[in-house]
Parts: C-alpha cells; structure tokens; sequence
C-alpha cells in the first residue's frame, strides 16, 4: 500500500495553521493550500491524496509532475476560482486537452470547456455486445475498422451515386414522359414500361440495396431507438418509402390518366434520394471535418443570421418608401421588397428589381455594403473554424503515422502488435 506524506496524515487544522503543498511542473514551483485541491473531493489526480503521493518526492517534499507549465496555471486556477477553466493563449487545444486528462478533471468540466471552445463533445461509440453482431456493426458503420469494411463502403458509395445520377439522367427530355395532373408535371413512364425502363430498373436494385443495408444494420445496432435518431437512417427510410409509395400509386391509378395528388406528392419525395449524398461524410474524412466546422460555426452564425434580417427589413422599408414615387411600381410594398434586400445584400444582383430614383440607389448602394460586412463576419468565423479542424486532423493523421513507425501498433496495416501497452495506447488514441 502506498504511504502518504507524513504532513498529509495530519489532521485538517485552521487556514492559518493549515500546510501548504508545493508542486513543482518540469522545474516551476508552485504553492497553494491542501484545501483547495480538496476543494472538489478525489475525483481529480490533484485532489485524491493517494493518487498525488505517487509524484511525491520525498527528499525534496514536494511534488513533481514533468508536464506542460502554462497549462497547470488554468488547471490550479480551476482550483482556485471553483470551477473556471480557460486554455492559456500560447498554449495549442490539443495540448491544453492532453493535460486537463492527465489531471482527471470530471467529465462534464471537459464538456463545458469544449463547448465554451465552440467545439461538440465526441460521442462515445457504442457497440454491440455479440460478437457476431459487433462484427457486422463494424463492417458497415465504421469504414476504418478493416480492409472489408472499406470495401463495403465503396460499394454502397458507388451504388449511392449511381442512384443520384440515375434520378439527374431521367429528367432528360430524351429520356422522360410527362404527364399532366391538375398542371403539375410529373416525370414518369407508363405502368406498361415499368419493367424495361432503364431507370427503373437502377432504382429498383439501389433501393434493394439500401433496403438490406438499413434492415442488417437496423439487426446489428447496439440501440434501437437511437439508431432512428440518426438522420441519415431516416433518409434512407423516407427514399425507400417514396418509392414503393411511387410504384403502388401508380400501378392503382392503372396508367396515365388515372394520376392522383398522392403520386404527385410521392414523386416530391422522391427528391429525399438527394440527402443520399450526405453518406459520403461516413467514408470521407474531409467532408466530416467540414461537419464539424459548420456545428462549430453556427454558435457564432446567429448572431450574424440576425443581423442580416435585421437588415432585410431596414432596407426593405427604406427602398419601399425611397420608391414610392417610381411609376414603374416594382416596389409595390414592403414584403415585396425582401426578394431585393436579400438578392442585394448577398451581392447576388439578379437586376430584376432594381431602384430607379436618386434616394432609392443611395439605399441600395448602403445595403449591398452592409451585405459584404456582414457575410466578411460569417466567412471569417467558417474559415478560422475550418482551418482549426483541419491543422488538427492533420496532426492527429501525422501522430498516428508516427507511432506506426517507432511502435509497430496493431492500428498500422501490414503491422501486428498486441502487447498490453500498445492497445492502451491505441485505446487512448481513439478517444483523442
């Protein structure tokens, strides 16, 4: 059994009498109070006395702990303050994250610190207990776990944008039959065709495809409710539905005279088939970093979205009453302008409407300067936010590939390791 220091086996005494604990970090010495990293109980390294006498140095009586030193001023301000953490400027993110878990600061500190950042916690991946099970979860969630699972992604990449490219090809006027119901055209061929239709025939065996994908899946989940929390499970049901809702509205209706406001309504939903693209973000990193970057950016794009109806409505109302005037009548009222202010202040400019008199381009030439501010503050919140994930996943790519060089790690293809150090250390990869 570990034996504490002998001044830590005293009892608590008055804060004038009360010890006081020195900490050195890679040669800077700190000295703060026993009861402030007692503050939060022995839930953290710092306040646990067990788990603090493994770094104590007897012959110096202190403690020692060979880490970042800017980074434990935030984590013994933790201490100090209560509760507050906040990352030293010279001092990377992924640095400063590295050594909050060093110190085993809780978990929700780490969330708030992460959100107080403008970054979303990383879920934790939850997987079946079945082996079998596990394995399938494997091989079509997570295209990084094998050669197999990458293979499998390809496959339904391929038949995911085969489907999408199927749905452009049709609407060709060489391709499509129209019909008429009520003056929506629907695009479609007669129930007659249906079985030598090329593009029926594609989309028949894309949604065979996506069907037993979703139903393995759906068998191999861990939990069945959040599987349909995941939105692109719910696209996959909505594109599977329109099409079974497409065929059996039109082989009821018998033909093109016998259309109906629920083809109409089946074949819109047929559009959902376009989502499909956003699958292409579980087998492409990049895309995910541009995920990320987009949840990281709308805390900071409210603001702005706001602003930029803020000033939709200003300027609507001041080319309307700018405009009265104007015999043309393209400002007819101050709903009718929004279509300007917007087209205007995004610096699109389709010149459909436009104002004609003196006061009205004075107007419109402070709303277009106003939309460039506006979206300069949105593009520079995107693109720091950007460039952060990218330098860190460039990072993360560069540690790995190093640790395969100097370790031999089981992650590396071609390489076979699995000694207990290197799977911690694999595990403790993963969650970083």
């Amino acid at each position: 059994m570990t034996k504490l220091p002998e001044k830590e086996e005293t009892n608590s005494c008055s804060p004038q009498q009360e010890e006081r604990l020195v900490i050195n970090v890679a040669g800077l010495r700190f000295e703060t109070r026993r009861s402030t990293l007692e503050r939060f109980g022995g839930g953290t390294l710092l306040g646990d006395p067990l788990r603090r006498s493994r770094y104590y140095d007897q012959g110096r009586d202190e403690y020692f702990f060979d880490r970042n030193r800017p980074s434990f001023d935030a984590v013994l301000s933790y201490y100090q303050t209560g509760g507050r953490l906040l990352r030293p400027t010279n001092v990377p993110l992924q640095v400063f994250l590295e050594e909050i878990r060093f110190y085993e600061l809780d978990e929700k500190t780490i969330d708030r610190y992460l959100q107080s950042e403008g970054l979303a916690t990383e879920k934790v991946r939850q997987l079946p207990n079945a082996a079998l099970q596990r394995k399938i979860w494997l091989l079509l969630e997570y295209p990084e776990s094998s050669l197999a699972a990458r293979v499998v992604a390809l496959l339904s990449l391929t038949v995911v944008l085969l489907s999408v490219v199927s749905f452009c090809v049709e609407t060709l006027p060489v391709y499509e039959t129209v019909y008429t119901f009520d003056g929506t055209k629907i695009l479609a061929n007669s129930t007659a065709g249906l079985a030598t239709d090329p593009f029926f025939v594609i989309e028949t065996v894309c949604v065979v495809f996506f069907m037993a994908e979703l139903l393995i899946r759906f068998a191999a989940c861990p939990n069945r409710l959040a599987f349909f929390r995941d939105a692109m499970n719910v696209v996959d049901l909505l594109g599977i539905v329109s099409y079974f809702g497409v065929l059996g509205a039109t082989l009821a209706a018998g033909g093109p005279g016998g259309r109906s406001t629920a083809l109409v309504l089946f074949w819109a939903m047929r559009l959902v088939r376009l989502f499909r693209l956003f699958r292409l973000s579980r087998q492409s990193k990049r895309l995910r970093i541009l995920g990320k970057t987009m949840r990281a950016s709308l805390r900071w794009l409210g603001p702005v979205g706001l602003f930029l109806v803020v000033g939709i409505v200003f300027f609507s109302s001041a080319v309307y009453f700018a405009e009265m005037d104007d015999e043309t009548g393209q400002f007819s009222s101050i709903p009718a302008s929004f279509w300007w202010a917007v087209i205007t202040m995004t610096t699109v400019g389709y010149g459909d409407m436009l104002p004609m008199t003196a006061w009205g381009r004075l107007v419109g030439s402070l709303c277009a300067v106003a939309g460039v501010l506006t979206i300069a503050l949105a593009v520079t919140v995107i693109v720091s936010n950007f460039s952060f994930f990218y330098k860190r996943a460039a990072a993360d790519d560069s540690n790995e590939e190093l640790f395969c060089h100097v370790r031999g790690s089981a992650t590396c293809p071609g390489i076979s390791s699995s000694t207990p150090d290197d799977r911690k250390y694999n595990a403790a990869v993963g969650k970083t």
